[in-house]
């Protein structure tokens, strides 16, 4: 049995740059073995966590929506793929508060001192596409993407950044970013 493989794509434009490139990348997860799924982030219902402190004494999230769903999927999964484009020179509104929702993992790790995982090899690629060449666009997404990757006990193996990369389709213009990313993602499961 393949390793099982998920891609999350945070986007609010679906079939953009950054989802394009984590179908490549899952592409070479498949092409490698792995069992593939692809989720598109706006597909799911999900507020921002509340600052209740409701998973402080339990570790779980008060919030009744569809990030369960999706929290259930990287949980189970031994391969993650998560693509965000940046926005004002962050990572998107739709990709923060999706992952905002983790801090119920915090407090389960940190507050009740537990771990997710005994032994946990579960490793993961972060891809971003920024319009903009300035030179540290991706300085505050990478901090998120690693917090992210961290909490939910996941090795960051790679992460794909590539500037000037605006608008939708951009990427196709660049076949050695496609080329790359298919690569890591083969590697991710060899």
């Amino acid at each position: 049995m393949g390793l099982n493989c998920l891609a999350i794509a945070c986007s609010p434009r679906k079939k953009g740059n950054t989802s394009i490139l984590a179908q490549k990348a899952l592409e070479g997860c498949r092409d490698a073995g792995g069992k593939t799924e692809f989720l598109y982030l706006v597909d799911y219902n999900y507020v921002p966590c509340r600052a209740c402190g409701g998973c402080d004494t339990t570790g779980k999230c008060v919030i009744k929506d569809d990030s369960a769903q999706l929290f259930e999927k990287i949980l189970a999964c031994d391969r993650l793929i998560l693509a965000a484009p940046i926005f004002s020179m962050g990572i998107c509104a739709q990709a923060k508060s999706f992952i905002d929702r983790s801090q119920q993992f915090w407090a389960y790790k940190f507050l009740l001192g537990k771990k997710l995982f005994d032994n946990s090899q579960r490793k993961g690629i972060f891809i971003s596409c920024a319009g903009t060449k300035l030179p540290h666009v991706f300085d505050g997404a990478l901090q998120v993407a690693r917090y992210f990757f961290m909490i939910m006990e996941i090795e960051l193996a790679a992460t794909a950044c590539y500037r000037g990369i605006d608008n939708k389709g951009d990427v196709y213009k660049s076949p050695e970013i496609l080329e790359e990313v298919y690569d890591m993602g083969r590697k991710l499961v060899k």
